[in-house]
């Protein structure tokens, strides 16, 4: 239902970008960036006023990335992502209004859970793909280990306190398809306008898998 028409959003790279921009000229040329460092999606939070000018400028000028936006709170702000060109929504967590909006939306969506309690009632709505959020304060890779033994039919992409170094211990769990991270834009780059930076990052996550 909400995890097509695309291919499992947790197998599209080890490491999905979580990536916050306050400048829509950055957008386009972030998107390249990393698609030449072979990864092929973009998660784009919704926490700038610029975000949705962003998703528009990277839809209309770098169609060929797949476009998400992260940080969606509420049915409103999915609505406007979709129709600004997201092709999938991100939620750190979901409320019972926000659950029953998602499905209706036509694009996949990734909800968050941080608890046991939280991946069952997504799991009884249909949903077996998860953001794990915030996943180093929540318990880590501890946590999500112990999770795969009396759920072993969910699978999460964990966000929040990954980084490089830490990366490959989530991946190496059976019930974590990739990660989200912010290390591949860090923010001198953007402001810098280093492209070739963002670029060996994004070309750096390719074996972590």
């Amino acid at each position: 239902m909400m995890n097509a028409p695309l291919t499992s959003l947790l197998d599209l790279a080890p490491v999905i970008p979580v990536v916050t921009l306050e400048d829509v000229r950055h957008a386009a040329p972030l998107a390249r960036a990393l698609l030449a460092g072979g990864v092929e999606v973009i998660e784009l939070t919704l926490r700038t006023p610029a975000a949705l000018a962003c998703l528009r400028a990277i839809a209309d000028e770098v169609p060929e990335i797949v476009l998400g936006a992260g940080t969606v709170l509420d049915a409103e702000q999915a609505d406007a992502a979709v129709a600004a060109g997201a092709g999938f929504v991100v939620t750190p967590g979901v409320t019972p209004a926000l659950l029953r909006h998602l499905p209706g939306l036509g694009v996949p969506a990734l909800p968050g859970a941080a608890t046991v309690s939280e991946a069952l009632t997504l799991l009884e709505a249909g949903i077996s793909e998860l953001k794990f959020f915030p996943a180093g304060p929540a318990g880590g890779p501890a946590y999500l280990s112990a999770l795969a033994g009396p759920l072993p039919q969910v699978r999460f992409c964990p966000t929040g306190g990954i980084s490089a170094g830490n990366a490959a211990d989530y991946l190496a769990l059976p019930n974590v398809g990739c990660v989200g991270g912010s290390w591949l834009t860090p923010r001198d780059a953007l402001a810098a306008q280093d492209w070739a930076r963002v670029t060996e990052l994004a070309r750096a996550t390719l074996d972590l898998r």
